[in-house]
């Protein structure tokens, strides 16, 4: 691109400026000429001349844009700041909370109520003890006067919140941060896999949001679009059909399908447009067996049919040498490697490469002026209005001026919006070839014309100007006059191009499924189009029943469809069934019967929405999210349309495809192509939901662990709010610790092989539904917390209880010593229990685990063995090592220590040997295992164990295997195994070369 110069305008205010009037007119006449180019040389022409100027988004120069084809350009920057359109109707976007946010909200409402509770009681038993007068006022504590006359409601009050401060460390403040560091620090693993990474364009996967991580292992429903993100969004031109006439090209030609209209040759014409241009060949002896009139007016249908292809579109083309381009015969080879288009949509740019290799070039436009090749004779067209395109007339047109003179209206869009515009051509005919297209996977265009006499376009011009300069309403005017112009149409033809699934699309729709996920295609391709694709990809199966909510006219007319589907499905309970809808029927279904809909698709396997407007889509995730299930949704999508559902849904995934950023930008997660769904999900979302269930259960269990035995101890003091802690060990407890181990654990921890959890996607269900953080799962942990507390603490007074010399001095232990031996086998405990959940070990784990015990080992040593000046009172000095000094404190700590996780150990030995879940059966093959053949004479490694395809199976085994007997049997017993319904034999397979 040539180097661009730009040059800035800048107004100031002189002082022969009096009037506020006049400084604003010749602002605004500046701005006219800077937006207007050369239509007006001098300010007096603005002045002499009472016009107005249409202002619109297309006169706007977006943030971000690039300049092309072009040496400068003149602006003006008007409306900047907060005082922008923008700006001022900016609104942010919601907050998406996680399922596991929600839970431990709930978990935290309900040790709020553990905490008033146990405030309350304190408070009530401290008065209940000092009824009696001795433990009112003992010898040793005597009130003061201003104590005995203070009010009791007063003192009821002091102590209750006394009593609050002294439990408040049971509300585990530090899980909030630890859970923001493990969020943040664990997103940087998405970005960091390998497997994520798109070699082909250099994208690797991004988080936008680290806050629903975990949520990605919670996803029940999955809503996808088709094109750019099932697709590669790749078109190319495959077939068209002309005045009636299907066309396929072949090397840049186009061959027709079968006879024309007036052949006589049958079924063997094959003819292409470079012979049909070839007016030598058109004699009344041609072998056409046609008239010249025929011949000639065929030609101008195809003529016209192409030049509208290479005319109607937004289409930009780079700045290079277009001599020579476009001089063959109906087709140029040359085309391709010399002009490079741009497009907004990758239908329009592979329309005119069509129609340029067919031999009509779009050599490009400057100011109002198109450019095309015809064999070699440059043709230039002036563009007098674009009618932009949009989602609600799903169509475009621009209207042209002819080199002779001639106005036309060139028009494209879906057959929906098109063909009920038409008044002439090839209706019917087209109407067949487009669904046979449709039928075949093709995305199909209607092209249609209209010639404008001179007082019809001055009408229409009028009406044009008249709706872009109103300021009210001028969407709904705009939208009016486009009605206006878009009728009586003469219909040329329809184009057909192919847009080719992604890699591994089957494979990854099948996995979901595998996982319990139900996938919807969301899309506004036409019914039959979307059919056939879903069929490619797998989301229709070939055995599936498929059922259609198309075409409703009615209310009452949808209600009737819905209830004999309903009576289908319930008639037919055994066989799958797909639903496909689209969406006038969805609009009528969502109006009033929302509740007999949701029953339909709930019990359909694969649902399909075809002809879908983008608020459409978010409608039906709303739907989803809505009802009594509340089940997670996850949305995918790659372009401006799709970003409305990727915002409503719980995570929002953008494809960083061919259709710009917009999705990527407004998603949770972007990925570049839809296959790393299957990782992102079964392995990144399975690691970190199970990371952030057992970081969220341990936080409160080592903070009941920590708590309780203050509230005890309050038994034994007269509840004089005594703590039994000191300051230093209640501050460090949750800060230093007991911290390290559990993120650690919470960003590095796998218990489950990546390849294992991508292979075996039914693993994905043992931790849908939230159920690692079930009221069930919070229970066992709070008890297991309060049964640790009431060991340590009961553990300790046993010790201590009935002899309190346990030192060789004959020396007491005090009050600091019972606390500090709770305190540290409290400490051993809660982090010895972190390293028995923790499965996959790395030195960090180790390095953090065993060095947060010596860490409190040493810093009790320092912290109590040496008088700091800086601090006032100090209670601990020497406690601790008086402690460690005993034999038979040592010994109390190891039996707590084993006592408190032993009933643990047996529970979870039994419930892995009785009843063990899918997980723990994947967890005891090892990573580097093999199955070995019954022969011992080949093997295959579990991965491929795996697969899914029984016929992949046998050609892998067979493929390594030595020419010998192979057999093997797997059952339902076989952990790998445990959720397939087949079982696989292979015996006696005898061959020369495996």
């Amino acid at each position: 691109m040539s180097p661009t110069r730009s040059r800035f305008v800048q107004i100031h205010r002189s002082d022969d400026d009096n009037s506020t009037i006049g400084r604003n007119f010749k602002l605004f006449l500046l701005v006219l000429y800077l937006l207007n180019g050369e239509k007006f040389k001098h300010q007096e022409d603005l002045c002499s001349k009472k016009c107005t100027i249409p202002l619109g988004p297309e006169s706007l120069l977006l943030r971000g844009a690039r300049l092309k084809n072009t040496k400068e350009i003149f602006g003006v920057a008007v409306y900047t700041g907060m005082e922008t359109k923008m700006a001022l109707n900016y609104k942010s976007k919601s907050q998406k909370r996680s399922a596991v946010e929600k839970s431990m909200n709930t978990f935290l409402i309900i040790y709020l109520i553990i905490l008033i509770a146990e405030a309350i009681i304190s408070t009530i038993l401290k008065y209940s003890w000092q009824a009696e007068e001795k433990w009112d006022e003992p010898w040793y504590n005597q009130k003061t006067e201003h104590q005995r006359n203070s009010s009791k409601i007063l003192r009821f009050i002091s102590d209750f919140l006394a009593f609050l401060v002294l439990y408040n460390f049971i509300i585990p403040i530090s899980l909030y941060v630890t859970v923001e560091m493990q969020k943040f620090l664990g997103s940087f693993f998405i970005g960091w896999d390998l497997d994520l990474y798109h070699e082909e364009s250099d994208q690797k996967a991004q988080v936008n949001t680290s806050d629903l991580n975990e949520e990605l292992g919670q996803v029940e429903y999955v809503f996808t679009d088709k094109t750019g993100t099932l697709t590669e969004n790749e078109m190319q031109f495959r077939e068209c059909s002309i005045n009636g006439i299907k066309y396929q090209e072949s090397n840049g030609r186009l061959v027709s399908e079968g006879p024309t209209p007036d052949s006589s040759e049958g079924p063997f014409y094959r003819n292409s447009l470079s012979h049909l241009n070839n007016l030598s060949h058109l004699t009344t002896s041609s072998s056409f067996g046609t008239s010249l009139e025929n011949e000639i007016e065929l030609i101008k249908k195809h003529d016209l049919f192409f030049k509208a292809v290479s005319l109607c579109h937004t289409v930009q083309i780079s700045n290079v040498q277009t001599d020579g381009i476009g001089d063959g015969p109906w087709q140029s080879s040359l085309a391709p490697s010399q002009l490079e288009y741009y497009a907004s949509s990758p239908d329009e740019k592979a329309l005119v490469e069509a129609a340029a290799r067919i031999g009509i070039v779009f050599i490009g436009n400057s100011e109002d002026t198109m450019e095309v090749k015809t064999l070699g004779k440059l043709e230039r067209y002036k563009l007098l209005h674009v009618l932009e395109f949009d989602s609600d007339r799903r169509r475009m047109s621009v209207i042209v001026q002819a080199p002779s003179g001639e106005k036309f209206l060139f028009a494209k869009g879906a057959e929906s919006s098109v063909l009920p515009k038409c008044i002439g051509g090839e209706i019917e005919t087209t109407r067949i070839h487009v669904d046979e297209f449709a039928l075949k996977g093709l995305r199909t265009l209607c092209i249609a014309y209209r010639q404008l006499t001179s007082k019809e376009y001055e009408d229409i011009d009028r009406r044009l100007f008249e709706a872009r300069t109103a300021l009210q309403q001028r969407e709904e005017k705009l939208a009016d006059v486009f009605q206006f112009i878009e009728k009586d149409l003469v219909l040329l033809g329809a184009t057909a191009v192919e847009d080719r699934l992604q890699d591994k699309v089957p494979e990854t729709i099948e996995a979901l499924r595998m996982a319990g996920i139900k996938v919807w295609v969301l899309t506004g391709d036409k019914h039959e189009t979307a059919v056939s694709v879903s069929l490619s990809c797998g989301h229709f199966h070939r055995t599936m029943n498929i059922l259609e909510l198309t075409n409703q006219k009615s209310d009452s007319e949808c209600a009737e469809q819905l209830r004999q589907l309903a009576r289908r499905i319930e008639e037919d309970h055994v066989i799958q069934h797909g639903l496909v809808v689209d969406g006038t029927s969805l609009s009528l279904a969502l109006r009033e019967h929302e509740k007999l809909f949701m029953d339909v698709c709930r019990n359909c396997s694969a649902v399909l929405c075809c002809r879908m407007a983008p608020l459409q889509k978010a409608k039906v995730i709303r739907l989803i999210k809505i009802s009594p299930e509340k089940p997670i949704t996850l949305a995918v999508g790659d372009g401006a349309n799709d970003v409305s559902m990727i915002q409503e849904a719980h995570v929002g995934i953008g494809i960083m495809g061919k259709e710009g950023r917009q999705a990527a930008r407004n998603s949770d997660y972007a990925i570049a192509r839809f296959k790393f769904l299957s990782k992102l999900l079964f392995v990144h979302g399975h690691f970190y939901y199970i990371r952030i269930a057992t970081l969220v259960q341990y936080f409160f269990y080592k903070n009941v662990c920590f708590i309780t035995p203050q509230f005890l101890y309050q038994f034994y003091c007269l509840f004089s709010q005594q703590t039994l802690y000191d300051s230093v060990y209640l501050t460090l407890y949750n800060i230093c610790f007991t911290s390290l181990p559990i993120l650690v654990y919470s960003l590095l921890e796998q218990h489950i092989d990546p390849h294992i959890l991508q292979n075996k996607p039914t693993l994905y269900r043992d931790i849908s539904k939230n159920r690692q953080l079930s009221i069930k799962t919070f229970l066992y942990w709070t008890i297991l917390g309060f049964s640790h507390a009431f060991i340590f603490f009961f553990g300790s007074c046993f010790l201590m209880g009935k002899d309190i010399s346990l030192l060789g001095n004959g020396q007491m232990f005090g009050n600091w010593t019972f606390g500090t031996l709770v305190f540290t086998v409290m400490v051993i405990t809660v982090t010895v229990k972190m390293a028995l959940e923790t499965h996959f070990w790395t030195w960090i784990n180790h390095f953090v685990t065993w060095g947060s015990i010596i860490f409190y080992f040493v810093f009790s040593f320092f912290y109590g063995g040496i008088l700091w000046p800086f601090l006032g009172s100090q209670n601990m000095y020497f406690v601790f090592i008086q402690l460690l000094s005993s034999g038979s404190a040592w010994f109390a700590i190891i039996l707590m220590v084993v006592t408190c996780l032993f009933l643990d150990i047996v529970k979870k030995v039994f419930d892995r040997q009785l009843h063990p879940t899918n997980t723990e059966k994947a967890q005891l093959i090892k990573t580097n295992s093999s199955v070995k053949c019954l022969d011992s004479m080949c093997c295959f490694s579990e991965g491929e164990a795996t697969c899914a395809s029984v016929g992949r199976m046998l050609e892998r085994v067979i493929g390594r295997c030595s020419p010998t007997h192979v057999s093997r049997l797997w059952s339902a017993s076989d952990p790998f195994y445990t959720n397939d319904r087949s079982i696989l034999t292979l015996s006696t397979m005898e061959s020369s070369t495996c």
